[in-house]
């Protein structure tokens, strides 16, 4: 089961957070939460991570029609989008697999409506 699509790309997390939203914008993703891991980490625990941003990224009408078919799906939005530092001027971007978030609710409807999520994301992750 996929949980995340996933590519590597040269660039710093900033400008990575910049594509990816403008990415995700075209595939009709807002971008609704900014969490920069790496200094809530540090600013909680004084330890130190990669830096790593998590973009809470929702569709409204894809999310409209996955909450009208059941609501228990809000616990899974939005979708999330990790940029993360894997080495010095090389990025890795994850992308939540919609389908695979769906398959906890173990609802086909989902699961189904989710396909379509997954395809846009998948567009988006390859335009970054």
């Amino acid at each position: 089961m996929t949980i995340n699509f996933k590519r590597e790309i040269p660039d710093t997390v900033d400008h990575a957070v910049e594509r990816v939203t403008k990415a995700l914008g075209a595939e009709g993703f807002g971008i609704l939460t900014r969490i920069d891991m790496h200094s809530k980490i540090k600013e909680k625990t004084g330890k130190e991570i990669v830096p790593t941003v998590i973009l809470g990224a929702c569709n409204p009408n894809l999310a409209y029609e996955a909450y009208t078919a059941n609501s228990d799906v809000a616990s899974l939005l939005p979708c999330n989008a990790v940029i993360r530092e894997i080495a010095p001027g090389r990025i890795s971007v994850e992308l939540a697999a919609p389908s695979g978030m769906m398959r906890v609710l173990g609802d086909a409807k989902l699961i189904e409506l989710a396909r379509e999520a997954d395809t846009r994301i998948e567009r988006a992750l390859a335009s970054v």
